[in-house]
């Protein structure tokens, strides 16, 4: 009979054994790639609404919608998936992320009704970080206001 030290060596050892290899180098490049290109796209949108007249802010919020807007669609294609797959964290940090994370849920329950498949589930995924969100904003704002010289 093994001890339970033996058995956890032994078992470390299989897993060490059948375990496939860390990838995490290259799974790094590909997110530090994918998230710059859909940062550069962005800053392309910004450029491009800037040329065309809008202000530095109205061309800020057309930018973020269009991006939102891409990546909800990427979504209900299915396309946005598969790069998360091959790509990692790089499509999920931008505010494209945020986008998949509203509409996969959202799509998904699409079947069981609007109200209580895409309004109920909408946001189970994106509803702590917007929770948190506030949260966290309301703290740093409050913070700065008493010591940030707001007072």
């Amino acid at each position: 009979m093994l001890t339970n030290k033996q058995a956890q060596r032994k078992y470390s050892e299989m897993v060490e054994k059948n375990a496939p290899p860390s990838r995490m180098g290259l799974d790094c490049c590909k997110a530090f790639v994918s998230g710059g290109l859909i940062c550069v796209m962005g800053q392309c949108l910004l450029d491009m609404y800037g040329t065309h007249g809008f202000t530095k802010d109205e061309a800020a919020l057309l930018t973020s919608i269009t991006l939102i807007a891409i990546a909800a669609l990427l979504t209900s294609l299915g396309i946005y998936g598969k790069l998360g797959k091959f790509c990692g964290a790089g499509t999920l940090v931008p505010i494209t992320g945020f986008a998949n994370s509203v509409v996969s849920p959202a799509i998904e329950f699409k079947k069981e009704g609007y109200v209580f498949g895409v309004g109920a589930k909408m946001f189970i995924i994106a509803g702590p970080v917007i929770v948190y969100g506030t949260l966290t904003s309301m703290a740093v704002g409050t913070i700065y206001y008493f010591v940030g010289g707001g007072a």
